[in-house]
């Protein structure tokens, strides 16, 4: 048996690894049809240290990441509570719902913040009262701020 030989990818291939990694392929699979293609190229000792360094950066600008987010959650739940004012009915109930947009909006004007309104979770608001809203800011940075519902 042929040892296996050691390539960088230049662009994700599934599952084989992600554009950067370095992995280990079959000699013909790698002189066949990566290599030829121009979706991996062979390592050498300098593209290794290349690799090494991106991924140094990579880990750094997540890092970064995650403590914007961090803080970024800090303002949030020093803010605490935001009021939307909603059109009642009988029984205290409202008309419509409170939508992902709406809560950003809000966020938006009273903090000034930018936050992707997909990584907003809301419960189902279908009356007047206080509900618990978790915003994702990071993969492991969550924060949990209260909304208030009332009649407009």
């Amino acid at each position: 048996m042929a040892k296996k030989l050691q390539v960088v990818l230049n662009q994700d291939i599934n599952k084989l690894g992600k554009s950067g990694d370095v992995v280990e392929v079959a000699p013909g699979y790698a002189r066949n049809y990566l290599i030829p293609k121009k979706i991996a190229f062979r390592t050498t000792p300098g593209v290794l240290k290349q690799v090494e360094r991106r991924k140094e950066l990579e880990r750094q600008r997540q890092i970064e990441l995650k403590q914007a987010a961090e803080t970024q959650k800090t303002a949030l739940e020093t803010v605490g509570r935001f009021k939307i004012a909603k059109q009642v009915g009988e029984n205290d109930a409202i008309f419509g719902t409170v939508t992902d947009r709406e809560l950003v909006e809000l966020i938006k004007e009273n903090t000034g913040q930018e936050i992707d309104r997909r990584g907003v979770t809301l419960p189902e608001i279908s009356k007047v009262g206080f509900y618990k809203a978790e915003i994702k800011l990071h993969p492991e940075v969550t924060a949990e701020v209260e909304i208030q519902v009332v009649g407009s």
